[in-house]
């Protein structure tokens, strides 16, 4: 799930490799994080918030809603599951 991370780093001229260097990952974490298969630690969200000057929602927005989706479909699936056990 993509988010807005290549966009802003984009937009403030910056490389994978040169945000790679600012935050101390590779430049695989970044692209990464830009396709939303892994996200960053707190502190590196801390840090791109700053840097960005986006709150980190607005910066991982699809990675967020993403996984809360998948836990809405647990639930879903676990409550379905538990209502026909009742019957």
């Amino acid at each position: 799930m993509r988010n807005n991370l290549k966009n802003l780093r984009e937009n403030q001229g910056l490389t994978q490799t040169a945000l790679a260097q600012m935050l101390n990952v590779s430049q695989r974490t970044i692209s990464k994080w830009e396709l939303g298969n892994s996200t960053p630690s707190p502190a590196q969200m801390q840090f791109l918030q700053e840097l960005f000057k986006e709150p980190k929602e607005k910066i991982f927005f699809g990675a967020f809603n993403y996984k809360m989706l998948l836990k809405i479909d647990d639930l879903t699936t676990i409550l379905g599951n538990h209502t026909e056990e009742v019957s």
